[in-house]
């Protein structure tokens, strides 16, 4: 019986140096127009100066096991695809918005065509056999690892092991696909 992938993405903060490799890498790869990102960078500054301290954080879609955004879309557009991503279909898209509505973690945006965009975990990349996405392949520091959680390498594992790991926003229920790794 074939094993079903659940992929992931493990994003290393004390690696990421917020260049935006990733940014400027996914934009190339899926078209995405001036203006818009699929992924982004967020910089997270806490404490009381002068004891401060600041953490990079590279976002995107984190395709949730529970989404919203599935569960709240007219058309079905919105779906999840059997590998632990959540994908969109274009041309069911009717471009409602609600999607974007029910997404807790504001990560997608209505194409100029008038579709619904957002990252794909480079599923037209992990279709042909590639390992990599596109931001994970570009990454200078390694900061980003896209995983299969089902996977029997031990990757996901090795790389969380002694590290405080991170769900933004877990609390909701939707049971995001994103770790952060302090």
């Amino acid at each position: 019986m074939a094993r079903t992938r659940k992929y992931a993405m493990i994003i290393d903060t004390r690696q990421c140096v917020a260049c935006g490799a990733c940014v400027i890498a996914c934009k190339n790869e899926n078209d995405v127009p001036n203006g818009y990102c699929r992924d982004w960078v967020d910089q997270i500054t806490t404490g009381t100066f002068p004891a401060l301290t600041q953490v990079n954080r590279s976002e995107r879609c984190h395709h949730c096991e529970k989404a919203p955004c599935v569960s709240n879309c007219p058309t079905a557009a919105s779906h999840y695809s059997g590998d632990g991503t959540i994908q969109v279909t274009k041309s069911m898209c009717s471009g409602c918005k609600a999607c974007l509505a029910a997404c807790p973690y504001d990560a997608r945006f209505v194409h100029p065509v008038g579709y619904v965009d957002k990252c794909t975990f480079c599923q037209h990349r992990l279709m042909q056999g590639d390992e990599d996405t596109a931001c994970t392949e570009i990454c200078p520091t390694n900061a980003l690892t896209l995983v299969d959680l089902n996977s029997l390498d031990g990757v996901a594992a090795k790389k969380m092991k002694g590290r405080k790991v991170t769900r933004d926003k877990f609390h909701l229920g939707t049971n995001p696909n994103l770790y952060w790794l302090a």
